[in-house]
């Protein structure tokens, strides 16, 4: 069961992207950048979430994020698309933009 606020947060109108990484993950290292300039692209057409996977275990768990840098797009509380690995700003706008009304 995932925490209510969580639900809150993927349970927008606005779609919301949420990364999927831990601190001692090399790769997650990277997506920082990415994500900041995704976010300076689209303002307030998306919001961005980040998770802790060794912080918030359960909500890795309900998701079966097995690897990171895991990427998920939700929308109204739907999961739109999922990914792991990291992506550049390219990538990720494309994969957005079908999603923003």
């Amino acid at each position: 069961m995932l925490n209510n606020s969580f639900q809150k947060i993927i349970g927008s109108e606005t779609p919301v992207l949420v990364d999927f990484y831990a601190d001692w993950c090399g790769p997650c290292r990277m997506m920082p950048p990415v994500l900041k300039e995704l976010k300076d692209r689209l303002g307030d057409r998306i919001k961005i979430f980040k998770v802790n996977v060794d912080e918030h275990s359960d909500v890795a768990s309900h998701f079966q994020v097995s690897s990171i840098p895991t990427l998920m797009v939700f929308k109204k509380g739907d999961l739109l698309w999922r990914e792991p690995g990291v992506k550049n700003v390219s990538q990720l706008q494309q994969i957005l933009q079908m999603h923003i009304s």
